[in-house]
């Protein structure tokens, strides 16, 4: 059983790890598992719409396995309003080719957490790059918003004492575009859960074939 990088934006060489690499629109398609999506920081004003018809036409291949990365950022430039019609699109999108989110989020917990109760999607959202507390952890797990770790996980204490007490189901493991190797967050993750790291990746195994195809 392979150790599972939901979102990297280099795919590690060993064998015994299955990456889902992120690319953007006009990126070139890879033979590899890959997420696909408008990010908010790289919005076009002026192309958005060509974007979101890469995205669609990309997304439809086997191997895309998931929308985004996408989402809503309150700290870069662009227009608030026209990231949130961006992201609302990229919902349909994922809806429309039964494809979950992975979703970037930046000081818009609440917007995605609304989003996700107006909008009623069937496909599961994924955030990507966790790092808050236990509380939003709770609220976004409990509408069925699932959570992703990466390398603050080797660091960050308080995101640890999260971690540990997160849902069995509701978690899956990155690198990013990190420094770090996805077997060090695995040896880190299965370390805090007290668990064996052959026992780590059988859950979240489950957990991918949960929402994604190999």
């Amino acid at each position: 059983m392979k150790l599972i990088d939901i979102h990297t934006h280099k795919p590690s060489a060993s064998p015994e790890v299955f990456s889902v690499l992120n690319l953007f629109p006009e990126d070139e398609i890879q033979q590899e598992a890959f997420s696909i999506g408008v990010h908010p920081w790289y919005i076009s004003e002026i192309s958005f719409e060509e974007q979101l018809c890469l995205v669609k036409q990309k997304a439809g291949l086997a191997s895309c396995k998931a929308i985004g990365e996408c989402g809503l950022d309150k700290v870069t430039n662009t227009p608030y309003q026209l990231q949130e019609s961006i992201f609302k699109t990229q919902v349909s999108i994922a809806e429309e080719l039964e494809k979950p989110m992975l979703i970037h989020c930046v000081k818009s917990f609440q917007e995605i957490y609304k989003l996700r109760v107006v909008l009623q999607p069937k496909q599961t959202w994924v955030i990507h790059g966790f790092v808050k507390g236990k509380q939003l952890a709770d609220q976004l797990i409990s509408v069925g918003i699932k959570l992703s770790f990466g390398s603050a996980l080797l660091t960050n204490v308080k995101l640890q004492e999260v971690f540990k007490g997160c849902n069995s189901a509701a978690f899956f493991l990155e690198t990013d575009d990190a420094a770090c190797t996805i077997q060090e967050v695995y040896l880190k993750a299965a370390d805090l859960r007290g668990v064996s790291v052959e026992a780590l990746k059988n859950q979240i195994d489950k957990n991918y074939n949960s929402l994604f195809t190999l």
